[in-house]
């Protein structure tokens, strides 16, 4: 088996008293999508900041590839190949959609090698990919929360990763909006993008996730295959035990022994 493309262990973050993310072990191979599910609460944004270097880890350690990221800025990590979208996202209003985009190529693989003109061709590319070849010259604003939500992604493509992860990348789209985005997911990872996606809409993780991996009250819950997870009682208890409603807030007394 190869080396995974990301690796962390032990990762633990506390905010004074608060222990958010206590001790997580996880890695994704390449070629992966992995969903990372997990009531509100849970310390799934944490981790992702985590492991995106957004914030630092109060212990542990991250690899991403062969290198050591630990202590990477986020900067540095996109520079690698790991690239991320944003749950909210907030492009800058006063450049083009094609300007957006090429922001990721210029701060992301080959840094500051990447001239100008290389960055058009690569934000040219990762909007035809993300489906908004046509709105290139076009202002964000006139861009729907879909569109939006696609011009992160094309950022991040831009940015020519080899490790994406997507942030609640369905949040405020319609049912067909849903579907698209989603196919858009299977694409990506054919086209050689490993993927961790991060999102509340379970029925959607599980139809496109290779491996699922839950969080709750910020240690790893369970891990496996989507079948698997919907299975599993502690899952269910925590977390899935009402999907056709509200999906109930995790209580640290329900942990199973041991944390797993």
């Amino acid at each position: 088996m190869s080396a995974p493309i990301l690796a962390a262990t032990g990762l633990t973050k506390r905010f004074g008293g608060l222990l958010a993310v206590d001790g997580v072990d996880f890695e994704i191979a390449r070629g992966e999508i992995v969903g990372l599910i997990g009531p509100n609460g849970a310390g799934k944004t944490t981790f992702v900041d985590l492991l995106t270097g957004v914030q630092m880890a109060t212990s542990g350690s991250i690899r991403l590839g062969e290198r050591d990221a630990t202590r990477l800025s986020a900067h540095e990590r996109s520079r690698l190949g790991l690239a991320r979208t944003f749950q909210i996202p907030r492009p800058f209003q006063d450049m083009t959609i094609l300007e957006n985009v090429m922001v990721g190529a210029l701060f992301g693989v080959g840094g500051r090698a990447v001239g100008m003109e290389a960055a058009r061709r690569q934000a040219t590319d990762a909007l035809a990919r993300a489906g908004l070849g046509g709105l290139a010259d076009r202002r964000t604003d006139i861009l729907t929360t879909s569109g939006r939500k696609r011009l992160e992604i094309a950022r991040c493509l831009a940015a020519q990763p080899m490790l994406l992860f997507l942030d609640e990348p369905l949040g405020g789209l319609n049912a067909t909006e849903v579907n698209e985005a989603l196919d858009l997911i299977r694409t990506l990872r054919d086209g050689g993008v490993t993927i961790v996606f991060i999102e509340h809409i379970v029925p959607a993780v599980m139809s496109v996730s290779d491996r699922v991996f839950v969080l709750a009250g910020g240690r790893k819950l369970a891990e496996g295959k989507p079948a698997e997870i919907l299975a599993d009682g502690a899952v269910r208890r925590a977390y899935l035990g009402d999907v056709g409603g509200a999906v109930r807030r995790y209580r640290p007394a329900a942990t199973p022994a041991g944390g797993a």
